[in-house]
């Protein structure tokens, strides 16, 4: 794509990045074919495409971004489908990231718009206040219907039927190996997932720990930044990240680390993606040094070689989630690590395609994700699987809003077969009973 920046345009280190990922779009189209957006809405301007010509305009120009600009932005997922179809390599995340950046800096929005995104930003990035809002969206749910604003009525309708008790395992700590000692890994607890489910990190140090590892918990470790990230507010993102940085940074120094483990994708496309982030920053040395040894949790678990166990009766249906399957482009781990612990796996239809949760998404276009939810529930059904398997709490949330079969973290499952408790999502009414999960 021919681009026509000024020089003094490209001495800004943000537009000198867009102008080469704009430089290698080829206009293909292969993209079209897996944008979730366009698939449901069947707009040029809400595909990748699209996208990237109403950036480039933007951009180019210098100009305030208009309404119609900002609604089709608003709409991606920032699922990535398009990075894995495009054959040009068009590094689009980093494109529609720096868009959203430049929206945030020069577009009003209306006055509802903004309530709710700061609304969102200094609530689910905290855990002990979004325990507390699910809290209140309990007791307000049954006055739902008469919200006039359908993403407030998304926003009561995600709180859980069950809040679970703070685990103090997400709390900063050592858990010294169970097993002959491999390796020495900083695990990243999160921020929504401690308050949403906190079987998932108990799970991944049980794991962990039962293979060879010691897992430590960083003091001054949080949220890793992504959600503000991708809602432009970057002085915001990236301070929470620099504590990140910062905290296992001092780990490495003191003690060593081998990994950083991350078990929620889009957590971990975020923390992989830090050395970019701080590219011309003071921490970037120390960003670069994270970035290099974040792994997903199901890489980790490929290195350490899990046991195989033995054959169980219960059908698992693997959801990829976007940020693991795009954005980190893990396929296959998972599923290979399932099928090794004794289920038998099966994968939906269009498994490249979101869910509809991406974040705060769900909350901020509730009707689009609706539909993208709905669609993703269908061909789960149609697999009839015992149990669903995802990497991503926002997706385990999503699907697990509109089905009775469990929805579990692969690490719940992962972690049961090696000898941990049986997760406490499975409910044996509605499942049938595995054979006793044995490793040999």
């Amino acid at each position: 794509m021919k681009t026509e920046f000024s020089d003094p345009q490209l001495k800004d280190p943000g537009i000198q990045r867009a102008n080469e990922i704009l430089r290698a779009c080829v206009h293909c189209g292969f993209c079209t074919a897996t944008c979730p957006t366009y698939q449901v809405l069947g707009d040029e301007l809400d595909s990748p495409r699209g996208r990237i010509y109403q950036i480039k305009d933007m951009l180019e120009n210098n100009r305030v971004p208009d309404a119609k600009t900002v609604k089709h932005i608003d709409r991606c997922l920032s699922c990535l489908a398009c990075m894995t179809t495009c054959p040009s390599g068009v590094h689009y995340m980093h494109l529609v990231d720096h868009a959203r950046e430049y929206i945030e800096q020069r577009y009003s929005r209306p006055l509802t718009d903004r309530a709710l995104r700061w609304v969102l930003a200094r609530i689910l990035p905290y855990p002990t206040r979004f325990r507390l809002a699910l809290l209140g969206a309990k007791m307000a749910r049954p006055f739902a219907p008469l919200m006039p604003d359908a993403r407030l009525r998304a926003m009561l309708d995600m709180a859980p039927k069950h809040i679970p008790p703070v685990s103090r395992n997400d709390d900063p700590q050592s858990f010294a190996s169970n097993a002959p000692h491999k390796m020495r890994v900083a695990l990243m607890t999160g921020c929504a997932q401690k308050a949403l489910n906190t079987d998932i990190n108990d799970a991944t140090i049980r794991l962990l720990t039962r293979l060879g590892c010691e897992v430590v918990v960083a003091e001054g470790a949080g949220c890793c930044g992504a959600l503000t990230h991708h809602m432009g507010k970057t002085g915001e993102s990236h301070a929470t990240a620099a504590k990140n940085i910062q905290a296992w940074c001092r780990e490495m120094d003191q003690g060593g680390l081998d990994a950083i483990v991350i078990n929620t994708s889009g957590c971990g496309t975020t923390v992989k993606d830090y050395g970019f982030m701080f590219r011309n920053d003071p921490l970037a040395t120390d960003a670069k040094r994270v970035s290099d040894i974040a792994v997903d949790v199901s890489e980790l678990l490929m290195q350490l070689d899990m046991p195989e166990g033995s054959p169980k009766d219960m059908v698992v249906a693997y959801h990829a989630a976007c940020s693991l399957q795009h954005g980190q482009q893990i396929k296959t781990f998972p599923k290979d690590l399932l099928k090794r612990a004794g289920f038998k796996v099966v994968e939906p239809a269009d498994s490249h395609l979101c869910c509809g949760s991406a974040g705060t998404y769900n909350l901020m276009q509730p009707e689009i994700s609706g539909q993208l939810k709905a669609r993703k529930i269908r061909t789960l059904q149609a697999k009839n699987p015992d149990v669903i398997a995802a990497g991503n709490i926002g997706c385990m949330m999503q699907i697990g809003s509109g089905m009775d079969v469990p929805v579990l973290h692969t690490v719940e499952l992962l972690d049961w077969a090696a000898g941990g408790p049986k997760p406490p999502a499975l409910k044996m009414d509605k499942i049938r009973a595995p054979a006793v999960p044995i490793l040999r």
